[in-house]
């Protein structure tokens, strides 16, 4: 990616665009937000955000289509962890944004311990 000093192609804007505009569903930028910490199952996010599991895996899709989050599959599971060395403007947001024990707080989650390896 452009370091923005110089000229920025369309399609480089179109992607952070993009990018960006993934950001702005809540559920995407909350799975962002625990992702900063450490990689995720499918299984866990069913469980934070009480939603179904392909519900989650189309977040995840939508979010590995754009290569934010990059997937590692065991056994039967796959962990999600996050993909961003080269998007300063989602390292930017996600500095913003509070730590996983703050956001499952605040989701009236406790801290979730991997039960899927």
């Amino acid at each position: 990616m452009n370091d923005w000093k110089g000229r920025v192609t369309v399609e480089e804007l179109t992607e952070v665009a993009d990018n960006l505009k993934l950001l702005g569903d809540i559920t995407r930028l909350t799975m962002l937000s625990l992702l900063q910490e450490r990689e995720w199952c499918v299984c866990e996010f069913v469980e934070i955000f009480d939603i179904s599991q392909p519900a989650i895996s189309q977040h995840l899709r939508k979010l590995r289509a754009q290569g934010i989050v990059k997937e590692s599959k065991r056994g039967q599971w796959v962990h999600y962890s996050l993909n961003v060395e080269d998007k300063p403007y989602i390292q930017a947001v996600l500095g913003q944004m509070p730590d996983s024990k703050t956001i499952l707080s605040r989701l009236n989650k406790k801290l979730i311990i991997s039960v899927c390896e």
